[in-house]
């Protein structure tokens, strides 16, 4: 749609190559159901048809849905790439070769543990060199510490709320543990879907 590529344009004009060569977002909202992962799938998939190489990765290692949304078995993935340190199974979606996911994987009893890992570090830094564009999806922030943990790693977050289900409390409570993170907040998307 339009307003997805205005969106990208938007993200691609406020990334900064000299600070980083990949630009890394982490798709965040406050709860469950507001659009998080729909954004971060439509998101992912504007920035491919730039023909830019492009990594989806769902790191909701709680109730992970992309590998659902793009037909893909749930791993290995990410899970598996940061407690094995080998390469992660990455899978293409499209023909051109400019879209990937990597599915969460799993399942794992330590999901906290395991975004707040050095491992998960290296292994972005890893990823940061093959692509141009990294999307992470990533759980409510009102339910799990998991999303702070990918903003600190990301440095760059994408505030997510849906018009008439995200409550002003929720979003500002957010947006005060996001400051811990010392994440760059890119700025909110109000989704209607």
């Amino acid at each position: 749609s339009e307003q997805m590529r205005s969106l990208r344009t938007e993200l691609m004009l406020r990334h900064d190559r000299r600070v980083c060569a990949a630009n890394v977002i982490a798709v965040v909202s406050p709860a469950a159901g507001e659009g998080r992962s729909e954004m971060a799938a439509g998101l992912a998939q504007t920035f491919a048809r730039t023909g830019q190489p492009t990594l989806l990765i769902d790191a909701d290692l709680r109730r992970p849905t992309q590998h659902v949304r793009f037909g893909q078995d749930h791993g290995p993935g990410l899970i598996e790439a940061i407690t094995s340190g080998c390469a992660p199974q990455l899978r293409p979606l499209d023909h051109a070769g400019r879209l990937f996911l990597l599915p969460a994987g799993g399942p794992s009893d330590a999901a906290a543990e395991l975004l707040s890992s050095r491992a998960l570090e290296v292994l972005l830094d890893s990823l940061a060199q093959q692509f141009d564009h990294i999307i992470l999806d990533t759980p409510p922030i009102g339910a799990f510490p998991d999303a702070l943990a990918l903003g600190t790693v990301a440095k760059r977050v994408l505030v997510v709320n849906r018009a008439h289900h995200t409550s002003l409390n929720g979003t500002r409570e957010m947006l005060r543990r996001l400051e811990a993170t010392r994440a760059e907040v890119l700025g909110a998307v109000v989704c209607h879907f």
